[in-house]
């Protein structure tokens, strides 16, 4: 089993544990669970694919009724999981030489 394909069965657990309920616990595993993918190397785009993955699977699953509550849930979720993401690049275009003078 792979780094990605360890992920994706993590990442389905963990949204599927967030979708009933939306609390703060669930949200805190998918922080967790992108701080690890950044550590193993994983790309943005990666996650953002498996993300998809998942959430086609559990949309097929749902109610018409639910869609809106699954797609707002999955996108809480996302952005907890792409939080590592966002913070190393600010750290990154913080960290360049340019950054403090404001250019490009």
């Amino acid at each position: 089993m792979t780094a990605l394909d360890d992920v994706r069965r993590d990442y389905r657990a963990a949204f599927l544990r967030y979708l009933p309920r939306r609390e703060e616990a669930a949200l805190h595993v998918g922080y967790e669970l992108g701080r690890s993918a950044v550590t193993d190397g994983l790309s943005i785009l990666d996650l953002v694919q498996v993300h998809h993955d998942v959430l086609l699977e559990v949309l097929q699953d749902s109610h018409g009724d639910d869609l809106a509550g699954v797609a707002t849930a999955a996108s809480e979720f996302l952005l907890e999981v792409l939080a590592t993401y966002d913070m190393a690049q600010r750290g990154f275009l913080g960290a360049r030489p340019d950054a403090a003078e404001g250019g490009a």
